[in-house]
């Protein structure tokens, strides 16, 4: 089994996946009908940036792709992800590739939705969404990083989880919508639409590459 992610061939699985979906993207931008537009244009420059960098870290390859969205993407959507992409690279610093394990920190980051927590006695509690996505990718708990949610986030994501499971949904749905609850991309609609594809995508793919 391959022990690591290829940037570039994952982010090329999210560009085509955006691809497909941006008319409908588009419909649900009630405002300016070019969300989906904006989301082919950032994950284009996504892979086109890991690719020029391929042959460095993980960490250089997201730093440069988000300095190239920030340059180049100049959407509310484009700026949010070159957020996302920047703190990818701190969190993955060091990392000699991506693995089952730092793939959830990728997602978690790249959502904005890795928000450090702001009391220390709420550690144990930041872990919840670290240990769902965990066992989504047969990891334990005691080996995902613990980056933690503040308590409003938490809360949010847990309430999230909790209804999608009530609702009916499968165990992947209801993470993905957990994860939007607690990063800022699930306070508009249609970035809430294009950032489950973007989740959904990812662990998809790392889930049938690395399993």
């Amino acid at each position: 089994m391959a022990n690591n992610l290829d940037l570039g061939s994952l982010f090329g699985t999210v560009t085509e996946q955006l691809t497909q979906k941006k008319d409908s993207l588009n419909e649900a931008d009630t405002y300016n009908h070019d969300h989906g537009d904006h989301m082919v244009q950032i994950f284009s420059l996504i892979q086109d940036a890991v690719a020029q960098k391929s042959d460095q870290p993980v960490a250089d390859q997201l730093d440069f792709a988000s300095q190239m969205v920030k340059n180049e993407a100049q959407s509310g959507s484009g700026q949010l992800y070159a957020q996302g992409l920047s703190s990818a690279a701190k969190n993955l610093a060091g990392s000699s590739g991506l693995d089952q394990n730092s793939v959830m920190t990728l997602v978690k980051s790249l959502l904005n939705a890795d928000q450090p927590q702001q009391e220390p006695e709420t550690q144990h509690k930041g872990g919840l969404l670290g240990s769902l996505l965990s066992g989504l990718m047969g990891k334990s708990e005691s080996q995902e990083s613990q980056k933690g949610f503040d308590m409003n986030d938490l809360l949010r994501a847990g309430m999230s989880f909790y209804q999608s499971q009530q609702d009916g949904d499968s165990t992947m749905e209801s993470l993905i919508n957990a994860l939007m609850a607690g990063s800022p991309l699930g306070q508009s609609p249609h970035r809430a639409q294009s950032g489950s594809i973007v989740a959904s995508t990812i662990m998809n793919f790392a889930k049938s590459f690395l399993n």
